[in-house]
Protein backbone atom coordinates (compact mmCIF):
# COMPACT_ATOMS: atom_id res chain seq x y z
CA UNK A 1 0.00 0.00 0.00
CA UNK A 2 1.65 3.10 -1.30
CA UNK A 3 1.68 6.08 1.58
CA UNK A 4 1.98 9.64 1.29
CA UNK A 5 2.49 12.19 3.29
CA UNK A 6 1.12 15.63 2.22
CA UNK A 7 3.87 17.45 3.91
CA UNK A 8 6.64 15.38 1.89
CA UNK A 9 4.91 15.67 -1.47
CA UNK A 10 4.31 18.52 -4.19
CA UNK A 11 1.25 20.40 -4.18
CA UNK A 12 0.80 19.33 -7.47
CA UNK A 13 1.47 15.57 -6.73
CA UNK A 14 -0.78 15.45 -3.81
CA UNK A 15 -3.15 17.73 -5.92
CA UNK A 16 -3.34 14.89 -8.99
CA UNK A 17 -3.44 11.93 -6.11
CA UNK A 18 -6.64 13.65 -4.68
CA UNK A 19 -8.79 13.98 -7.60
CA UNK A 20 -7.93 10.95 -9.33
CA UNK A 21 -9.27 9.39 -5.94
CA UNK A 22 -11.98 11.55 -4.53
CA UNK A 23 -14.86 11.21 -7.65
CA UNK A 24 -16.88 11.49 -9.83
CA UNK A 25 -17.19 15.42 -8.34
CA UNK A 26 -20.44 17.20 -9.05
CA UNK A 27 -19.79 20.58 -11.09
CA UNK A 28 -20.74 24.16 -9.62
CA UNK A 29 -20.75 26.22 -12.73
CA UNK A 30 -20.43 29.90 -10.78
CA UNK A 31 -22.04 32.71 -12.19
CA UNK A 32 -20.68 35.91 -10.61
CA UNK A 33 -20.50 39.60 -11.34
CA UNK A 34 -18.20 42.35 -9.84
CA UNK A 35 -19.18 45.48 -8.59
CA UNK A 36 -19.59 47.09 -11.98
CA UNK A 37 -21.71 44.59 -12.91
CA UNK A 38 -19.38 42.56 -15.34
CA UNK A 39 -20.01 39.54 -15.37
CA UNK A 40 -18.24 36.07 -14.94
CA UNK A 41 -18.73 32.04 -15.36
CA UNK A 42 -16.25 29.75 -14.26
CA UNK A 43 -16.94 25.71 -13.16
CA UNK A 44 -15.51 24.78 -10.27
CA UNK A 45 -15.38 20.56 -9.04
CA UNK A 46 -15.01 21.00 -5.06
CA UNK A 47 -18.61 21.27 -4.47
CA UNK A 48 -21.35 19.93 -2.86
CA UNK A 49 -24.95 20.31 -0.90
CA UNK A 50 -24.33 20.17 2.61
CA UNK A 51 -27.66 20.97 4.03
CA UNK A 52 -31.48 21.19 3.24
CA UNK A 53 -32.75 23.40 6.23
CA UNK A 54 -31.46 25.83 5.40
CA UNK A 55 -30.20 24.39 2.04
CA UNK A 56 -26.84 25.11 2.06
CA UNK A 57 -23.82 24.54 -0.94
CA UNK A 58 -20.33 24.80 -0.29
CA UNK A 59 -17.94 25.10 -3.43
CA UNK A 60 -14.15 26.20 -3.48
CA UNK A 61 -12.25 28.59 -6.13
CA UNK A 62 -8.63 27.60 -4.61
CA UNK A 63 -5.87 29.94 -5.70
CA UNK A 64 -3.67 29.13 -8.61
CA UNK A 65 -1.40 26.61 -7.78
CA UNK A 66 1.06 28.68 -10.50
CA UNK A 67 0.71 32.13 -9.98
CA UNK A 68 -0.80 31.90 -5.71
CA UNK A 69 -3.56 34.65 -6.94
CA UNK A 70 -7.33 34.24 -6.36
CA UNK A 71 -9.84 33.39 -8.99
CA UNK A 72 -11.71 36.31 -11.11
CA UNK A 73 -15.03 33.98 -8.72
CA UNK A 74 -13.14 34.70 -5.41
CA UNK A 75 -13.05 38.51 -6.07
CA UNK A 76 -16.37 39.03 -7.22
CA UNK A 77 -17.87 36.96 -4.14
CA UNK A 78 -15.62 38.70 -1.86
CA UNK A 79 -17.33 42.44 -3.65
CA UNK A 80 -21.07 41.38 -4.29
CA UNK A 81 -21.86 38.17 -1.45
CA UNK A 82 -23.98 36.63 -4.58
CA UNK A 83 -23.68 33.95 -7.08
CA UNK A 84 -25.55 31.19 -9.30
CA UNK A 85 -24.60 27.55 -9.06
CA UNK A 86 -25.53 26.18 -12.19
CA UNK A 87 -25.76 22.64 -12.91
CA UNK A 88 -23.68 20.98 -15.36
CA UNK A 89 -25.20 18.04 -17.72
CA UNK A 90 -23.78 16.32 -20.89
CA UNK A 91 -25.30 18.88 -22.93
CA UNK A 92 -23.29 21.37 -21.40
CA UNK A 93 -19.85 19.54 -20.69
CA UNK A 94 -17.64 20.95 -23.63
CA UNK A 95 -18.88 24.83 -23.55
CA UNK A 96 -18.79 24.35 -19.53
CA UNK A 97 -14.68 23.37 -19.93
CA UNK A 98 -14.36 26.18 -22.32
CA UNK A 99 -15.47 28.54 -19.86
CA UNK A 100 -12.91 27.04 -17.47
CA UNK A 101 -9.72 29.13 -19.36
CA UNK A 102 -7.74 31.51 -17.68
CA UNK A 103 -9.31 34.38 -19.27
CA UNK A 104 -8.30 38.07 -18.42
CA UNK A 105 -10.81 40.31 -15.75
CA UNK A 106 -13.85 41.33 -17.72
CA UNK A 107 -13.73 38.90 -20.25
CA UNK A 108 -17.47 37.50 -20.48
CA UNK A 109 -17.65 33.64 -20.57
CA UNK A 110 -21.04 33.90 -21.24
CA UNK A 111 -20.06 35.12 -24.32
CA UNK A 112 -16.82 32.84 -24.85
CA UNK A 113 -18.79 29.59 -24.58
CA UNK A 114 -21.81 31.11 -26.17
CA UNK A 115 -24.14 30.15 -23.31
CA UNK A 116 -27.01 32.29 -22.67
CA UNK A 117 -27.40 34.53 -19.48
CA UNK A 118 -31.12 35.29 -18.19
CA UNK A 119 -31.76 37.39 -14.83
CA UNK A 120 -32.19 35.59 -11.75
CA UNK A 121 -35.02 36.38 -9.42
CA UNK A 122 -33.50 37.54 -6.17
CA UNK A 123 -29.30 37.66 -6.40
CA UNK A 124 -27.36 39.76 -9.32
CA UNK A 125 -25.34 36.90 -11.08
CA UNK A 126 -27.59 35.69 -14.40
CA UNK A 127 -28.60 32.08 -14.82
CA UNK A 128 -27.15 30.12 -17.56
CA UNK A 129 -30.32 29.52 -19.51
CA UNK A 130 -28.76 25.88 -20.98
CA UNK A 131 -28.33 24.58 -17.48
CA UNK A 132 -30.94 22.24 -16.52
CA UNK A 133 -31.29 23.46 -12.67
CA UNK A 134 -30.21 26.86 -11.83
CA UNK A 135 -29.42 27.36 -7.80
CA UNK A 136 -29.51 31.32 -7.17
CA UNK A 137 -27.30 32.01 -3.98
CA UNK A 138 -26.57 34.31 -1.03
CA UNK A 139 -23.21 34.07 0.04
CA UNK A 140 -23.41 33.24 3.56
CA UNK A 141 -19.62 33.47 4.25
CA UNK A 142 -16.27 32.91 2.73
CA UNK A 143 -13.57 30.80 4.35
CA UNK A 144 -10.00 30.96 3.66
CA UNK A 145 -7.80 28.00 4.12
CA UNK A 146 -4.67 28.76 3.39
CA UNK A 147 -2.21 31.24 2.00
CA UNK A 148 -0.13 29.12 -0.66
CA UNK A 149 -0.84 28.38 -3.96
CA UNK A 150 -4.11 25.59 -4.12
CA UNK A 151 -5.04 26.99 -1.11
CA UNK A 152 -9.31 26.50 -0.93
CA UNK A 153 -11.82 28.62 -0.25
CA UNK A 154 -15.03 27.53 0.87
CA UNK A 155 -18.03 29.50 -0.53
CA UNK A 156 -20.71 28.86 1.63
CA UNK A 157 -23.90 29.71 0.07
CA UNK A 158 -27.92 29.94 1.03
CA UNK A 159 -30.03 28.69 -1.50
CA UNK A 160 -32.90 31.40 -2.00
CA UNK A 161 -34.39 30.35 -5.33
CA UNK A 162 -34.25 27.20 -6.96
CA UNK A 163 -34.96 26.72 -10.90
CA UNK A 164 -35.82 23.14 -12.58
CA UNK A 165 -36.09 22.57 -16.45
CA UNK A 166 -39.35 20.99 -16.61
CA UNK A 167 -38.33 18.24 -19.19
CA UNK A 168 -35.95 16.90 -16.79
CA UNK A 169 -38.99 15.89 -14.23
CA UNK A 170 -40.17 12.51 -14.47
CA UNK A 171 -43.90 11.46 -13.54
CA UNK A 172 -43.64 11.99 -10.32
CA UNK A 173 -42.99 15.69 -10.28
CA UNK A 174 -38.91 14.97 -9.23
CA UNK A 175 -35.85 14.94 -11.01
CA UNK A 176 -35.26 12.04 -13.09
CA UNK A 177 -32.20 10.83 -13.00
CA UNK A 178 -32.08 9.22 -16.35
CA UNK A 179 -33.43 13.04 -18.18
CA UNK A 180 -31.11 15.35 -16.35
CA UNK A 181 -28.03 13.34 -17.78
CA UNK A 182 -25.35 14.68 -15.66
CA UNK A 183 -21.58 14.65 -15.84
CA UNK A 184 -18.82 14.26 -12.54
CA UNK A 185 -15.17 15.40 -12.89
CA UNK A 186 -13.20 12.54 -12.34
CA UNK A 187 -8.88 12.65 -12.51
CA UNK A 188 -6.48 14.57 -14.86
CA UNK A 189 -8.88 15.12 -17.98
CA UNK A 190 -11.37 12.34 -17.19
CA UNK A 191 -14.95 12.95 -16.64
CA UNK A 192 -18.36 10.87 -16.30
CA UNK A 193 -21.49 10.73 -17.52
CA UNK A 194 -24.12 9.48 -15.10
CA UNK A 195 -26.83 7.78 -17.49
CA UNK A 196 -27.82 4.61 -19.30
CA UNK A 197 -26.04 1.28 -17.55
CA UNK A 198 -24.04 3.58 -15.32
CA UNK A 199 -27.00 4.55 -13.46
CA UNK A 200 -28.31 1.77 -10.81
CA UNK A 201 -30.44 1.49 -7.84
CA UNK A 202 -29.63 0.38 -3.89
CA UNK A 203 -32.33 0.26 -1.66
CA UNK A 204 -31.60 1.89 1.77
CA UNK A 205 -31.37 0.05 4.67
CA UNK A 206 -33.35 3.41 6.11
CA UNK A 207 -36.46 1.60 7.68
CA UNK A 208 -35.92 -1.90 7.28
CA UNK A 209 -32.88 -3.22 9.81
CA UNK A 210 -30.42 -5.35 7.64
CA UNK A 211 -29.58 -8.33 9.72
CA UNK A 212 -25.30 -7.15 8.55
CA UNK A 213 -22.97 -9.39 7.02
CA UNK A 214 -22.03 -10.81 10.29
CA UNK A 215 -25.48 -12.63 10.51
CA UNK A 216 -25.08 -14.78 7.16
CA UNK A 217 -24.39 -18.59 7.35
CA UNK A 218 -20.78 -19.00 7.65
CA UNK A 219 -20.43 -21.17 3.57
CA UNK A 220 -22.12 -17.91 2.51
CA UNK A 221 -20.21 -15.26 4.69
CA UNK A 222 -16.77 -17.17 4.00
CA UNK A 223 -17.90 -17.51 -0.03
CA UNK A 224 -14.64 -17.03 -2.43
CA UNK A 225 -17.20 -16.42 -4.95
CA UNK A 226 -19.57 -13.87 -3.76
CA UNK A 227 -18.30 -10.59 -3.38
CA UNK A 228 -18.33 -7.97 -0.99
CA UNK A 229 -21.00 -6.14 -2.79
CA UNK A 230 -23.19 -9.64 -3.08
CA UNK A 231 -22.58 -10.11 0.78
CA UNK A 232 -24.12 -6.29 1.19
CA UNK A 233 -26.95 -7.30 -0.74
CA UNK A 234 -27.84 -10.19 0.97
CA UNK A 235 -27.35 -9.08 4.45
CA UNK A 236 -29.55 -6.68 3.89
CA UNK A 237 -33.04 -8.45 4.76
CA UNK A 238 -34.62 -8.16 7.92
CA UNK A 239 -34.85 -11.64 8.92
CA UNK A 240 -32.54 -14.77 8.23
CA UNK A 241 -34.30 -17.54 5.78
CA UNK A 242 -34.76 -21.04 7.16
CA UNK A 243 -32.26 -22.79 5.74
CA UNK A 244 -30.59 -26.73 6.69
CA UNK A 245 -27.20 -27.07 7.03
CA UNK A 246 -27.34 -29.86 4.13
CA UNK A 247 -28.12 -26.90 1.80
CA UNK A 248 -24.65 -25.78 2.05
CA UNK A 249 -23.22 -28.83 0.68
CA UNK A 250 -25.73 -30.19 -2.12
CA UNK A 251 -24.09 -28.61 -5.73
CA UNK A 252 -22.93 -25.70 -3.16
CA UNK A 253 -20.41 -23.51 -6.18
CA UNK A 254 -23.09 -23.95 -8.90
CA UNK A 255 -25.66 -22.39 -6.33
CA UNK A 256 -23.58 -19.25 -5.36
CA UNK A 257 -22.90 -18.68 -8.77
CA UNK A 258 -26.59 -18.87 -10.08
CA UNK A 259 -27.20 -16.69 -6.76
CA UNK A 260 -24.72 -13.84 -8.03
CA UNK A 261 -26.54 -13.59 -11.34
CA UNK A 262 -29.39 -12.82 -9.64
CA UNK A 263 -27.71 -10.26 -7.33
CA UNK A 264 -26.40 -8.74 -9.81
CA UNK A 265 -29.89 -7.99 -11.37
CA UNK A 266 -30.85 -6.56 -8.03
CA UNK A 267 -33.00 -10.09 -7.14
CA UNK A 268 -32.01 -10.31 -3.48
CA UNK A 269 -35.03 -12.84 -2.75
CA UNK A 270 -34.61 -14.97 -5.42
CA UNK A 271 -30.96 -15.12 -4.75
CA UNK A 272 -31.72 -16.39 -1.16
CA UNK A 273 -34.44 -19.05 -2.75
CA UNK A 274 -31.64 -20.83 -4.89
CA UNK A 275 -28.83 -20.20 -1.71
CA UNK A 276 -31.16 -22.28 0.83
CA UNK A 277 -32.95 -24.51 -1.67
Amino acid sequence: MLKIDPKEVSMGKLHNYLLGSVGPRPIAFASTIDKDGNRNLSPFSFFNVFSAAPPIAIFSPAKSGRTNTQKNTYDNIKETMEVVINIVNFDLVQQMSLSSTAYEKGVDEFVKAGLTPIASDLVKPFRVKESPVQLECKVREVVELGDVGGSGNLIICEIVMVHINEAILGEDGTIDQHKIDLVGRMGGNYYVRASGDCLFEVPKPVRNLGIGIDQLPEPIRKSTILTGNDLGMLGNVEELPKFSEKTFSENWEEKQRKAQKLLIAAKINEAWEVLIS
